[in-house]
């Protein structure tokens, strides 16, 4: 088990579960829920991925996808599923979807991914916050204010480095699917 980020594994397939957690469990801290009951209760504002199955008895992995995101937890959610994608989907709020069979390989890559485009989130978000408030400050101060203030310096400092932060992950962004992915995830939270 890793230190870094949590990952919550769903599937009422118990062997097929804990095989994902084990090829995921040497980069990342992994858990193992076996229902939809058992993934709610395992849920926290720790774990960062859900890797979630569609179709389980009881509560289903829609089910679970809709209680997770009324509650507030804005985890990535990538349904791993032997559902077909089909049109319900458009409205569900998860942020990938794999079909299985998934291989190792597909799985490592699916969540890497999920994790790049958080971060990259993270980074828009905080470099146009930034960006705002030094439009702002400009269109109310004279030029000379500004360049004398420490904090305004800082400030612009702090978005050149977000800037080239945000220029390098969008080249990271190694597919269309993961940029497009980004951008709709931005979208729905504001």
């Amino acid at each position: 088990m890793s230190d870094g980020p949590e990952i919550l594994v769903v599937d009422d397939e118990g062997r097929l579960a804990d095989l994902f957690a084990a090829w995921l469990g040497t980069e990342w801290s992994v858990t193992a829920a076996y229902d939809g009951e058992a993934a709610l209760d395992e849920m926290s504002e720790t774990v960062e991925v859900v890797l979630l199955d569609r179709r389980m008895p009881g509560l289903s992995g829609d089910e679970v996808l809709e209680r997770l995101r009324d509650a507030g937890y804005d985890s990535r959610v990538v349904m791993v599923t032997a559902v077909d994608p089909d049109f319900d989907i458009i409205e569900m709020g998860f942020d990938d979807y794999l079909v299985k069979p998934v291989s190792k390989d597909e799985l490592i890559s699916m969540v890497d991914s999920v994790m790049a485009r958080s971060e990259y989130e993270s980074e828009i978000q905080e470099y146009y916050s930034l960006v705002s408030k030094k439009a702002l400050l400009e269109a109310e101060k004279a030029d000379r204010e500004l360049a004398t203030n420490e904090e305004y310096v800082d400030l612009c400092e702090r978005v050149d480095v977000l800037e080239r932060r945000v220029d390098d992950r969008v080249s990271d962004l190694s597919s269309h699917d993961d940029f497009v992915g980004a951008f709709q995830n931005l979208q729905t939270e504001n």
